[in-house]
């Protein structure tokens, strides 16, 4: 309970969910590092509002699919920052192919962005916080789909269920050192990358989802905050579902299912 963050990194923060977190980390105190993969200009947004709170900001370019040089950044990152407290590996990619269609290198491109990019960071975000002695945070950005697949993303299916393998092997050798790991896994939010930028949740009618509508990236952002605080302590090698009840919809949506639709892209 003793443990006072200070400086955290968040990839892919450049917008939606990322952005969310960046923002709601500084606002509980912490300078923030903040990665952009091609929006510079997204990342210099997030970077401003992190200093109206008063907190350092720093922002550098990272492609997570370049391994392992991706580790560079992280290392240069901290450097600039003082230290890494917390660091949320949120970076990703996905595709929309399906299995018999997809080509080696778009399977290589997902995988390397989404799970040994994700190794490479987090290896060097861990190796700080355990040379510093204080502890720490680690907290990855998987999705429902790291518990249920989606057609058409063998690859980013594949990913997320590594990277939920990897953060509960990361809770079992980090614990001593009193760092923990977890992964927070969002169901549809609404961004970009769902096409729902910039829109109010509850202004979209998601049927199948219990809550009825996406989720808002301050709702992801939210319990990252929780994960990286002191109060988190006790709390490892954890999956935190955030998805308004949508995996409770499987064997309902099966029963209700009235199409073939769901068979494609």
């Amino acid at each position: 309970m003793d443990f006072a963050p200070k400086t955290a990194i968040v990839t892919g923060s450049d917008s939606g969910i990322g952005r969310a977190i960046a923002v709601a980390l500084a606002e509980s105190g912490m300078d923030v590092g903040i990665t952009w993969h091609s929006d510079s200009e997204g990342a210099e947004k997030t970077a401003e509002e992190v200093r109206q709170l008063g907190r350092k900001a720093v922002t550098v370019q990272l492609d997570t699919s370049d391994v392992p040089g991706c580790g560079d950044v992280i290392d240069s990152l901290a450097e600039q920052l003082g230290g890494v407290d917390v660091f949320v590996n949120n970076s990703g990619t996905g595709e929309g192919t399906k299995f018999l269609d997809l080509t080696f290198d778009d399977w290589s491109k997902t995988i390397n962005t989404n799970l040994t990019g994700a190794f490479v960071c987090i290896q060097r975000a861990a190796k700080r916080m355990v040379s510093a002695g204080t502890g720490g945070r680690i907290i990855a950005i998987s999705s429902v789909h790291e518990f249920q697949p989606r057609v058409g993303s063998a690859a980013y299916d594949t990913s997320k269920h590594g990277l939920g393998g990897l953060i509960k092997t990361l809770a079992l050798e980090l614990g001593q050192y009193n760092i923990t790991a977890n992964t927070v896994a969002p169901g549809e939010i609404a961004t970009a990358m769902t096409g729902n930028e910039d829109v109010d949740p509850a202004s979209v009618d998601r049927p199948g989802i219990p809550l009825g509508r996406p989720g808002d990236a301050r709702e992801i952002a939210s319990v990252v905050n929780f994960l990286a605080s002191p109060g988190s302590s006790y709390v490892t090698g954890a999956a935190w579902v955030v998805d308004g009840g949508m995996l409770q919809m499987g064997p309902q949506g099966g029963s209700h299912i009235t199409s073939n639709d769901w068979r494609e892209v």
